[in-house]
């Protein structure tokens, strides 16, 4: 264990322990040329002790339509969760956006005095102008720009909006970087195109559908996320192997990587492909379906058919993890049915693409057709059947989204105020298998993490009493240990053994070869 394993009593994870990686796919394949599937499967590990601080930019609209349905004070209600939920290694800053935007709040580093300065300056918020969600936009892209520490650190937006923006601009136009911008749309003249261009902008940002009556439940999930971090600049390679089978040279070859809309560069030498996924929270997931073509063999034989490494960032330090090997046996009688899991992320993504086509003729004023296109998503999903809870709970989701967007599709006017949200917001949650919330039905909690679940209940409470107080983040995490106390050392013992396992699997594979 690293030696600073374990810090006032926390049990904290090896720098190399914090993604947990697993494959998912046939044992064996056929003797002839066939194409294969693999899912490559990440995972973030649990660490309580030494989380990166958090720079938040919250980008608040106050424009005059804020004044409407009392919106403005239940915006200052959410933020009210948002500042007495951070701790001291974390910074807060304040921009804000009318006809122009303005910086109310430098980041600040979060004290007792600075919560009470930060309250205050939220409180006094008025309503009044128009809608220039780029000047709010790019403040707050300069306030991270200009940070003098920023190394390990993470940094996010949150940009919230009630209506059309109406001056300056698209601000779709607007370059994020990598910089991860999440955005909330509440009530019913959000622009929900433009809310969720900017998400998409960015490299692990989305868009969410926040319910009037309770914002402090859409920002407090997205903030939990935030809050636990446990690597940043993740990237997974995925390289195809080249191997000798007898006197002949067996090159295999990736055929498709499918991860979503996260960014992909190819390496046309070596034929590999690496996905950058940016930061990842303590037990949240990233997916990778991999199709190979797998040449033809002439006799039973194992084969190693492609190769997974992981690298990412920890306090600044850049981790990369040892390469992990998976192997087929080549077999003239290979009947084995994908894996259950394999298949239902299959689905997942083909049900995002059904929902993007009906959205598509939703938008062109062919909503028959669109909602033809979900009755197919619809029929597609009966025919999956699954054992395991886990997938249930996932298939279950996934038909109440369709189900949810076709009830949405009841009418141009319906569609209009609610349908294309919905569907964009699904879409970019599907596509950053991240958190997004889609309004006030909790039956459509798709990648949640524990820590989402536990603020969940928090911000319920808090909106029925704001003036009682709420665990901080560093209480959380207290009481998270007194939950699973071993959580992170099982993490690390389990990193090392597998470690141990492959070293010993390699040192196989070499006697075998000269044998």
């Amino acid at each position: 264990m690293s030696k600073n394993a374990c810090i006032l009593g926390k049990p904290t994870l090896p720098e190399r322990g914090r993604v947990k990686e697993t494959t998912i796919s046939k044992k064996e394949a056929p003797l002839e040329e066939t194409n294969f599937k693999a899912l490559v499967k990440l995972e973030g590990e649990r660490s309580y002790s030494d989380r990166p601080g958090v720079d938040i930019v919250t980008v608040l609209d106050v424009s005059g339509s804020m004044g409407d349905d009392q919106k403005l004070e239940k915006l200052k209600t959410a933020m009210q969760f948002v500042i007495r939920k951070l701790s001291s290694v974390d910074r807060l800053s304040v921009v804000t956006f009318a006809n122009r935007a303005s910086r109310l709040c430098a980041l600040r580093q979060i004290t007792n005095d600075s919560q009470s300065d930060i309250e205050k300056i939220v409180k006094g918020l008025v309503a009044n102008g128009g809608t220039n969600i780029t000047a709010g936009l790019q403040i707050a892209l300069q306030v991270l720009n200009d940070r003098r520490l920023s190394e390990g650190r993470v940094g996010a937006i949150m940009l919230m909006s009630d209506g059309v923006q109406n001056d300056g601009g698209d601000a779709r136009n607007v370059a994020v970087g990598n910089v991860p911008v999440h955005t909330f749309g509440f009530g019913k003249d959000y622009d929900s195109a433009v809310l969720n261009g900017i998400a998409n902008n960015s490299n692990g940002g989305t868009f969410s559908i926040a319910d009037v009556d309770n914002l402090s439940v859409a920002f407090a999930q997205c903030l939990a996320g935030l809050l636990t971090v446990v690597v940043q600049d993740l990237k997974v390679t995925i390289k195809p192997l080249t191997v000798k089978v007898g006197t002949e040279t067996i090159a295999h070859k990736i055929q498709n990587v499918f991860a979503g809309n996260y960014p992909q560069t190819k390496d046309e030498a070596t034929g590999s492909v690496t996905v950058s996924f940016g930061d990842l929270y303590v037990k949240e997931i990233r997916k990778i379906i991999v199709e190979l073509i797998l040449p033809a063999v002439e006799k039973r034989v194992a084969t190693r058919s492609f190769q997974v490494s992981i690298q990412y960032s920890v306090g600044g330090r850049l981790i990369a993890g040892s390469p992990k090997t998976v192997s087929v046996t080549r077999s003239g009688t290979a009947t084995e049915q994908e894996p259950e899991e394999l298949v239902l992320e299959d689905k997942r993504l083909e049900t995002t693409r059904m929902m993007k086509e009906a959205r598509d003729l939703a938008d062109g004023d062919k909503l028959d057709d669109a909602k033809e296109k979900l009755v197919d998503t619809q029929s597609m999903l009966e025919d999956v059947e699954v054992e395991e809870e886990p997938n249930q709970q996932t298939l279950d989701v996934l038909k109440t989204q369709v189900q949810t967007l076709k009830k949405f599709m009841r009418s141009p006017q319906v569609y209009k105020t609610l349908g294309r949200a919905f569907a964009l917001a699904c879409e970019t949650s599907h596509n950053r298998q991240r958190f997004a919330s889609l309004g006030e039905d909790e039956n459509l909690r798709l990648f949640t993490t524990p820590r989402m679940d536990a603020y969940l209940e928090q911000a319920k409470a808090f909106d029925e009493d704001p003036e009682k107080p709420i665990p901080s983040a560093d209480d959380d995490v207290k009481e998270e240990i007194e939950k699973d106390p071993i959580g992170p050392i099982a993490s690390s013992l389990s990193f090392y053994l597998q470690t141990a396992i492959e070293a010993l699997q390699a040192m196989q594979e070499i006697l075998n070869a000269s044998s």
